[in-house]
């Protein structure tokens, strides 16, 4: 399934694709795509849905964020080694974690906006997933049971804030508001067969700045489960960007950031795309 959030701010609607990729409305079925709902057994309330069913989503709706505000949005960085040179990195030896503010969540095709002041504010195309049920020191084999789906995630990040500015951590860098546009859809694992061989890619001004593949990500995915459980628990819902390839603007010489007037195209393989205009 391709699960979707259609509408307004904070007025968004569950929705499924159909197999013609047309957007019909889910909120006759389920109340949203939610920490609780996903806790509540989604997926098998959604058995046996016939998506052609379903009343279509008139052209033109605003997509929304394909999950209603997650209660912890956790990041991977520097989850590809060509990344960590490009940034002159030490390439990582486990997993470097942070936290993305859930309020900095939107839409897949909303505007990104840049902090007043900011002068160094950068892009990331990342996979993200979703967990799909409770997961407290899981192993790697069981892993990948705990995943509901996968999704995009810009992991637009403010470099004066987050290097600069650290303290330690690279938290202030990230959260701004905007800075974390998923979507358009949540994928569910059971059309992902292998998420470690997925295309990304992501154009500033039409200009292909980014282009890699999730084959070189450092940690893979089940590893990057089992290892958050170590130290969290991983609530239904909660989400997970596992870090970008090379190609951003920290890396290029000269350093080069987003301004006013920018647009973001970015995608993954059967993921669909999200475009952003930034103000």
């Amino acid at each position: 399934m391709k699960l979707l959030r259609h509408g307004p701010v904070d007025q968004e609607k569950p929705g499924m694709l159909d197999s013609q990729g047309r957007a019909r409305d889910l909120s006759g079925v389920i109340e949203d795509i939610s920490p609780r709902t996903i806790g509540a057994g989604l997926l098998d309330r959604l058995k046996g849905v016939e998506p052609d069913s379903l009343p279509l989503v008139p052209d033109g709706t605003r997509i929304g964020p394909c999950i209603a505000r997650p209660g912890h949005f956790i990041a991977i960085g520097l989850n590809y080694a060509d990344h960590a040179e490009e940034t002159n990195a030490p390439i990582p030896v486990e997993p470097i974690l942070f936290s993305k503010a859930p309020s900095c969540i939107v839409g897949p095709d909303d505007d990104v906006i840049l902090p007043e002041g900011s002068t160094k504010s950068d892009w990331e195309v990342e996979l993200a997933f979703v967990i799909g049920k409770r997961a407290q020191n899981v192993s790697e084999d069981d892993a990948m049971d705990h995943v509901l789906g996968y999704t995009i995630c810009n992991d637009v990040s403010e470099r004066e804030y987050q290097l600069e500015r650290n303290g330690g951590q690279w938290f202030k860098g990230k959260g701004c508001p905007t800075f974390g546009p998923i979507g358009p859809w949540l994928v569910t694992t059971d059309e992902v067969p292998d998420p470690q061989n997925l295309p990304l890619w992501l154009d500033v001004n039409g200009d292909r700045l980014q282009n890699g593949s999730t084959r070189t990500m450092i940690f893979p995915i089940a590893m990057l489960v089992s290892y958050m459980s170590r130290f969290m628990i991983l609530e239904p819902g909660d989400l997970v960007t596992t870090g970008t390839p090379p190609g951003v603007g920290l890396g290029m010489k000269p350093e080069r950031y987003l301004k006013r007037g920018d647009t973001m195209r970015l995608g993954i393989q059967g993921m669909g795309e999200q475009h952003q205009r930034v103000r």
